[in-house]
């Protein structure tokens, strides 16, 4: 298994949906297992997402409360001097951090990662923007298990508990959820490969992709990881013929592609500029999928350095940024990769394209949505 329940706000009202069994893809599976009322979850982790209020905010972000047998009280809240305090007070074990973003995050998303394994005494807390490839992690030592009792009660928006405005999304997982680097391609994304058009989720190592110069590069590492369908995940569709795209594509948020010719010449002065796919969602050429999934895939490669590569649908793509991250022993150990050799993992430099924001990708795009 892996997600449990899932508590999301949206303009369209609050989700909720909770299955000791496991979500599919399109929500509960409506099998009931019937658990004790104490049943624990031994391993697992609580993932929030949240707009990062300004320091004085005054009210928590988070307060969630039981009494009982098993006291518990967890306490989020904006930190008087920048970043997420957290107090967890849970059958008298008490843990308490603060955790202050890698770069400046104030009114902008921020995800806050909660990870315990109680039987081998080890766990963490970690801090980030979505998409980043970074985190900030604080280690704890012997965590607590959870109650279920208690989890389906704080994804259930129980009436003793308080949730600000600030917070969009709780996720539940009965595994330990990776933090840093994402992929952000959808697995039947066709790569054009030196075979021609191959779908992303047929693609291993060893694969040759074509880039965006032409040449052909090798793929070293297929990412590949299910994630809750919203908040900082929720699939964004380009729709062709837009953007002169030859199929629709599928992409997360962070997802960037690139753009080319005279539009970026004239605006940039470069001959390519890249934007995340969220950015595009200011213009009438994409937009994020109504689908009614509630988790989804995305999958994406590793290159020896990072590029841009070409897909089926005619717009090309970023391939997975890892920065020094094999030099991080604790962000790779936290990482989508941590059970990859560090030596087998590149480093990379990073693009040296400029990365648009949503209002310069408007006045891009403006032209081509006409």
């Amino acid at each position: 298994m892996s997600w449990l329940g899932l508590w999301h706000r949206s303009d369209a009202g609050i989700r909720q949906v909770f299955d000791s069994a496991g979500l599919s893809e399109s929500g509960a599976r409506g099998c009931l297992l019937l658990h004790e009322a104490n049943a624990l979850l031994a391993r697992g982790t609580l993932m929030f997402e949240l707009s990062l209020p300004e320091p004085d905010a005054g009210a928590p972000l988070l307060l969630f409360e039981r009494g009982g047998d098993w006291p518990l009280r967890l306490m989020i809240s904006a930190a008087p001097q920048g970043g997420i305090e957290v107090h967890l007070d849970q059958y008298g074990h008490l843990l308490h951090h603060i955790l202050t973003p890698l770069r400046e995050a104030r009114g902008t998303r921020v995800r806050l990662t909660l990870f315990w394994d109680a039987p081998a005494f080890r766990g963490h807390l970690a801090l980030e923007h979505p998409g980043d490839h970074r985190a900030q992690i604080v280690e704890i030592e012997a965590p607590r298990p959870w109650r279920l009792a208690d989890l389906e009660a704080l994804l259930s928006g129980a009436p003793d508990s308080h949730l600000s405005d600030e917070m969009e999304m709780i996720a539940l997982s009965d595994v330990q959820e990776p933090v840093g680097v994402m992929p952000g391609l959808a697995p039947e994304t066709l790569m054009e490969t030196e075979r021609g058009p191959r779908p992303l989720a047929h693609l291993r190592r060893g694969d040759l992709l074509r880039g965006a110069s032409g040449d052909l590069v090798p793929v070293l590492h297929v990412l590949r990881r299910q994630v809750p369908a919203f908040g900082s995940f929720a699939p964004v569709r380009l729709r062709a013929p837009g953007l002169g795209l030859r199929a629709d594509l599928r992409l997360a948020p962070h997802q960037r592609v690139e753009f080319t010719g005279a539009e970026v010449e004239y605006h940039f002065g470069r001959e390519a500029v890249l934007a995340p796919a969220e950015a595009l969602c200011a213009t009438r050429l994409a937009q994020y999928d109504s689908a009614p999934e509630v988790l989804a895939t995305y999958m994406q490669v590793i290159l020896p350095t990072q590029e841009v590569v070409r897909t089926a649908a005619g717009l090309g793509v970023e391939t997975q940024f890892l920065g020094r991250l094999r030099r991080d022993r604790r962000g790779l150990a936290a990482s989508l990769l941590a059970d990859v050799n560090r030596n087998d993992l590149p480093e990379h430099a990073g693009s040296t394209a400029p990365v648009l924001r949503a209002f310069d990708a408007a006045v891009l795009m403006e032209p081509r949505s006409a």
